[in-house]
């Protein structure tokens, strides 16, 4: 029996999808290690989001082939995907394997190319797989799969190629699967969940009306949304969702409209900041993330300082920023004023800062509160207690360690936040 060692990077999309590469191999006979030395075959399913991510891959690649000569190391994900042909010239690199076809590796680690990469563009149906995994708490159903955007900062669209989405009776059967099998969420995940619907003539807002009406789940989340796919009716019909958990996560990228248009983002930060305004208005508490990219090319201090005061002044919950990183075949690669490396981590720490006072702040509002827990199956490392996850996105710290509450909802009233963690009681 073959033993693999699998590392996954990157976005929740590109988590499920290593996770069904890995459960795909065990089907096969595969055996899964935890450490290089026992592996036959060590799978790398990769990110490219950024130069960083890129250069940790090769990295990890490098050092495995260092730690154990005789593995086999397969490069897969979105490095893999753009970069192809080139990546096979490094001696620590066994196979390449594109987005595609990484989801049925046994097959391709039985045939002698090392590359097996089609041109992901060419694709024009979602490739249908579901992660069977019954040990996690919270289920994961990928439900949509490319990107038909051109942000100029972006390379991710080349890695994943067009929007294409998962049938309306695909998505409903790996649902109700999961509530067979006692789940009471599901975290609706892809590349671009807003444009799920698209190349079907249909909407996200249709599909979760099937998913309201058609199923037996309790929770669900949704992945990241473009605000301009946030619309009033989409809102409206949320707001009055018993499934729908109240976590919004928005691809904002900056809150300078200058900086906007450079991103080829086809919204203003006025409008943005209004809907958030009215999100909290319509959901009690509900959890408001963002991304946001410092020191994109042109964004002079006055830009930045007016991206400082926007996200001071939003209701947003927490940000999520990470600096401007120039990926090669996008628009933002040729474009003058580069700005340095110190000066955008700099203004990450700016951001990262405001983070944590949002953050703060919104924990602060949500104590004292009585808020549906999702208890997870597994308890605390740490301390041995009870946590789960409330419908607004908060980790709560339970007064309690009965096994049997696992996988159950229950009400939870938040007393504490202290060194970073939230803690509740359970309401009898």
């Amino acid at each position: 029996m073959k033993k693999f060692l699998i590392h996954t990077m990157g976005c929740k999309a590109n988590q499920f999808e290593g996770s069904v590469i890995e459960e795909n191999l065990i089907k096969s006979g595969f055996e899964k290690v935890t450490k290089i030395n026992d592996a036959d075959i060590y799978i790398l399913n990769s990110c490219s989001v950024t130069h960083k991510s890129d250069n940790e891959a090769l990295y990890l690649l490098r050092n495995a082939k260092h730690k154990n000569p005789s593995v086999i190391t397969v490069l897969t994900g979105c490095l893999a995907q753009i970069e192809k042909e080139k990546l096979l010239e490094n001696d620590f690199i066994d196979y390449v394997i594109g987005n595609d076809e990484k989801l049925n590796p046994a097959n391709l680690l039985n045939s002698r190319e090392r590359l097996q990469a089609t041109d992901i563009m060419q694709l024009e149906k979602f490739h249908k797989v579901a992660l069977e995994d019954m040990t996690k708490t919270r289920a994961s159903l990928k439900i949509q799969d490319g990107c038909d955007n051109r942000c100029s900062y972006c390379i991710i669209p080349f890695a994943r190629g067009k929007s294409r989405s998962a049938d309306v009776d695909f998505i409903l059967d790996g649902i109700n699967n999961f509530t067979r099998h006692g789940f009471k969420e599901v975290v609706f995940t892809g590349i671009h969940i807003g444009l799920w619907g698209k190349d079907l003539g249909m909407s996200l807002l249709d599909l979760l009306k099937e998913v309201e009406v058609k199923t037996e789940l309790k929770r669900y989340r949704l992945g990241s949304l473009n605000p301009l796919e946030i619309t009033d009716d989409l809102l409206e019909f949320l707001s009055k969702s018993d499934k729908f958990c109240p976590h919004f996560h928005l691809s904002l990228q900056s809150a300078c409209n200058k900086t906007l248009k450079s991103m080829n983002r086809f919204y203003k930060v006025e409008d943005y900041l209004e809907q958030i305004d009215r999100i909290n208005q319509m959901f009690d508490l509900p959890f408001l993330g963002s991304d946001i990219i410092t020191g994109f090319a042109g964004e002079t201090d006055e830009d930045f300082e007016t991206t400082r005061q926007n996200l001071e002044m939003s209701g947003l919950s927490q940000i999520h920023t990470f600096p401007y990183s120039i990926r090669k075949g996008t628009k933002g690669a040729d474009m003058p004023n580069q700005v340095d490396e110190k000066v955008k981590e700099s203004r990450a720490s700016v951001v990262k800062k405001i983070s944590a006072k949002k953050y703060n702040e919104f924990v602060q509002k949500n104590l004292g509160s009585v808020r549906e827990v999702l208890i997870e199956k597994h308890p605390d490392k740490s301390d041995g207690m009870l946590k789960g996850v409330t419908r607004n996105y908060l980790t709560v710290h339970l007064n309690s360690n009965d096994l049997r509450l696992t996988n159950s909802l229950c009400e939870v009233k938040l007393t504490g936040y202290k060194a970073g963690k939230i803690y509740g009681e359970l309401v009898i």
